[in-house]
């Protein structure tokens, strides 16, 4: 039978169990902007499920270092090209270079007042790159891309976002986001078989359990939990808490956080339900559906510390809203997914990775 024949052949790659006939088959993914917080997290989970993983990144908001320490949890040489993805001759070379099966995008320029400050550069930028890569895929014959795109597409609502709700932003990077989510929605339209996953994300924290992989501002933090992080390790002097008389539990916003290794988690559900697909758009929530106010936020991160976080109230921010949250069913219905770790994973981890590397990536600054 052909079983049995199987049998007799052991050298071949399917007859040595399911993760070898899987190496064999190993699918090809680019990740832009895998050196940084959310991308090298993928990367991991990326290469524990059998993917071979390309790195593409600028390093403009990333460091070099975090390949040694991703070499060190995967045990793999994870390439990097240092390439900006607005040269489009140097992506299109890339990706005529390498056979790439897939793509999660998540580069881009992020930071919601630097885009107030500087529109131009955010929409050259996101929108070009974009372009770019979605080109250089067609040129190439890659088929499937993840983008990370964000809960700030969505137009302000106190009510559990679900996918349907109305789009609107209220800054360049949301509309950077936004535009992009159309851009790829006219390729599918125009490219019957391209396969695309947006994946709206809500608030990652937390980092590797190891303590080696986390978030590392470059500047400034623009999120609530580095800035936490950053006055535990007394980089900071204390925290802004913008407004408490909010219709809230205490007074002060809620936001809905997700532990960064369960987004990673996302990213791998997305991408092997789009891979054997044979075109079409996918948008999906990726949060908890859960709630939890700047204070319970300290409170959680003073217990994972030990530390005390001193923080002061200050006036609102214009336009923030008391509570936004994610419904993100859609994503357990479609391909299974939902958040396993819980607020004191995401504070324990959070301090692991900060108590053990201060300054992220960097050594501590000598004083002058």
């Amino acid at each position: 039978s052909f079983q049995r024949s199987r049998r007799r052949r052991p050298s071949t790659p399917h007859a040595v169990g399911p993760l070898r006939s899987r190496a064999a088959m190993a699918k090809h993914i680019l990740c832009t902007g895998g050196a940084g917080y959310i991308g090298s997290h993928t990367v991991v989970k990326l290469v524990e499920a059998g993917f071979q993983v390309t790195i593409l990144d600028n390093l403009m908001n990333s460091n070099e270092k975090v390949m040694e320490r991703l070499k060190e949890l995967t045990g793999k040489d994870v390439p990097l090209h240092k390439i900006n993805m607005c040269d489009a001759q140097a992506v299109d070379a890339l990706f005529a270079a390498e056979k790439f099966d897939g793509v999660i995008h998540f580069a881009g320029l992020k930071a919601v007042g630097e885009s107030v400050a500087k529109p131009l550069f955010y929409y050259e930028n996101n929108l070009n790159g974009t372009i770019n890569i979605l080109k250089a895929m067609d040129k190439s014959g890659c088929k499937s891309i993840v983008f990370s795109s964000s809960a700030t597409v969505y137009r302000p609502a106190e009510d559990p976002l679900d996918e349907e709700k109305p789009l609107g932003c209220s800054n360049p990077y949301g509309w950077t986001k936004y535009m992009i989510e159309q851009i790829l929605q006219d390729a599918v339209v125009a490219d019957k078989s391209l396969n695309v996953s947006i994946l709206r994300y809500f608030n990652p924290v937390g980092a590797h359990p190891s303590g080696r992989i986390g978030e590392s501002p470059n500047a400034m933090p623009n999120n609530l939990m580095p800035f936490v992080q950053q006055v535990a390790v007394g980089r900071r002097e204390c925290l802004s808490v913008f407004g408490n008389d909010y219709e809230t539990v205490d007074g002060t916003g809620v936001r809905d956080y997700i532990h960064v290794d369960d987004l990673a988690e996302g990213h791998i559900c997305a991408l092997q339900k789009i891979l054997p697909m044979t075109g079409g758009c996918l948008i999906h929530n990726l949060g908890s559906g859960k709630g939890y106010s700047v204070l319970e936020m300290v409170k959680a991160f003073e217990e994972a510390s030990g530390k005390t976080i001193p923080y002061k109230v200050t006036d609102r921010r214009p336009g923030d809203l008391a509570t936004v949250i994610a419904n993100a069913a859609k994503a357990k219905a479609d391909f299974g997914w939902e958040v396993k770790r819980n607020l004191q994973d995401m504070c324990n981890s959070a301090w692991k990775w900060q108590s053990m590397n201060p300054y992220g990536y960097d050594e501590q600054p000598t004083s002058a």
